[in-house]
């Protein structure tokens, strides 16, 4: 959990850094830095707790950075659809930053995809309102994670930096 949660706030940071929003940025660079926070907690709380065994408060305190680490990460996943709508400015040539892009303007087409056809469907009420029964929800960044295939079976637990290894690399 913590090196994914190392990935999400490497990929919060390639975001922000071609983010053409100031406020999007900035709110993204927090929600990575907080997440970057909880992440390092994580990894300390682990260690303590691997080496003075079961305990039921070292289980709960385990636990509840766990739950801290999933709300960072919402969150920060959030900042980067807001920064996505608003747009992002050409990658470098990095391959990191290209990949990181392309996962966002998949995401980004999939939204544009959805509106359009909500669109075409068009379920209002009176006052112009979109209905809310039956409506299909739009998607986000945390749902186009989710169905990405697992890539987990072929990186080590505790991935060393070498040249090559990029943020998309690991399943979030």
């Amino acid at each position: 959990m913590v090196s994914d949660g190392q990935v999400v706030v490497k990929f919060g940071n390639i975001l922000a850094k071609h983010c053409l929003d100031q406020r999007c940025a900035t709110e993204l660079l927090r929600a990575a830095e907080h997440t970057q926070s909880i992440s390092s907690q994580l990894s300390i709380v682990a260690r303590v707790k691997a080496v003075t065994g079961e305990s039921k408060a070292s289980s709960e305190l385990l636990l509840s950075n766990v739950q801290n680490l999933i709300q960072a990460v919402q969150h920060v996943l959030r900042a980067a659809e807001a920064a996505c709508v608003k747009g992002l400015g050409q990658p470098s040539t990095d391959p990191e930053e290209e990949q990181v892009a392309a996962f966002c303007q998949q995401w980004k087409k999939n939204l544009t995809q959805h509106r359009a056809k909500e669109a075409l469907n068009s379920d209002r009420d009176e006052l112009g309102l979109r209905k809310t029964r039956g409506a299909k929800a739009e998607p986000t960044l945390m749902s186009l994670v989710q169905e990405q295939p697992p890539q987990s079976r072929n990186i080590p637990k505790h991935p060393s930096p070498r040249k090559g290894y990029t943020v998309m690399d690991r399943h979030l």
